[in-house]
């Protein structure tokens, strides 16, 4: 009796403590100011949230899932972040940047979007999120890999991630973090080529990805297949966390956590078991 009236009492604080939180902040694309009083909300569900004078928002006591997450404000047109997945006991780093908008309005009326699309490449842009890819059979959660999948792109031999889009060739591609260009994305890749047997990105540290296929923003400079723009994501601010990932050709530990008042880091080892693998064989 007493272990049962224990365990009764307990069982409140474990479930509370199984919630996560989505905290962020919304500013502007253009300036990076602040957006005071914007509207957050949970599709789906009837939770909601409005950020402070800098900007900053807090949903919590959210149960372990996925959730699509909208930011709206008038005057800027409205940004919906997909499938967000919010681990127990846990917060997850959320930012939105809203693009004002140029069209004088006589009213609001909110719709959900099921694929984000832009002005200057409606068609020929993809945008993903981390689940996504993690989630991607097969893909073993090389970016690479995932891309190949996708229409207009041919598939090379099985042990390569070279992206040959449309014809062109392996080369002809650029590839940007947070805006600044890097020549590859993979590990030994071959010269006059950008594919290799290992993906060099972690996807732990990756917030999007946006692929273009064709019709490339001008941003990026003269192109000839395509362009993708990796967007990495912030450390948790709040507290000390981690993550184990075991796969089929390799293992992964990431450590994250607050750094001062307003920092944070994100620390990541990643070891590859083949050679060991290959050694039994």
């Amino acid at each position: 009796m007493r272990i049962t009236a224990l365990i009764a009492l307990l069982m409140p604080f474990w479930a509370f403590g199984q919630t996560g939180i989505i905290k962020g902040k919304v500013v502007d694309e253009s300036n990076n100011k602040p957006l005071p009083f914007a509207s957050i909300a949970v599709q789906g569900k009837d939770i909601g949230s409005t950020t402070d004078i800098e900007g900053n928002y807090e949903l919590k006591n959210l149960e372990p899932g996925l959730y699509n997450i909208k930011a709206f404000y008038i005057g800027y047109e409205s940004k919906t972040v997909f499938e967000i997945n919010v681990p127990a006991n846990k917060t997850v780093n959320i930012d939105f940047k809203l693009t004002p908008s140029s069209t004088q309005l006589t009213g609001v009326v909110i719709e959900d979007e099921v694929f984000e699309q832009k002005v200057e490449a409606p068609v020929s842009l993809r945008t993903m999120g981390t689940n996504e890819i993690e989630r991607n059979p097969g893909g073993n959660r090389d970016i690479s890999r995932v891309i190949q999948t996708l229409p207009g792109v041919t598939p090379t031999v099985s042990f390569r991630n070279d992206l040959i889009i449309r014809g062109g060739a392996p080369g002809e591609n650029k590839f940007f973090i947070d805006g600044i260009q890097v020549p590859t994305i993979n590990h030994f890749a071959t010269q006059g080529a950008s594919g290799g047997p290992v993906g060099m990105i972690n996807v732990n540290f990756i917030r999007e990805v946006e692929f273009y296929s064709g019709a490339f923003p001008v941003n990026y400079g003269p192109t000839l297949s395509s362009v993708m723009s990796f967007q990495q994501k912030n450390g948790n601010k709040d507290k000390f966390g981690g993550q184990f990932t075991l796969g089929a050709t390799d293992l992964g530990l990431l450590v994250e956590g607050p750094m001062g008042k307003r920092g944070s880091y994100m620390v990541s080892a990643r070891r590859s078991y083949l050679q060991f693998l290959f050694a039994q064989i």
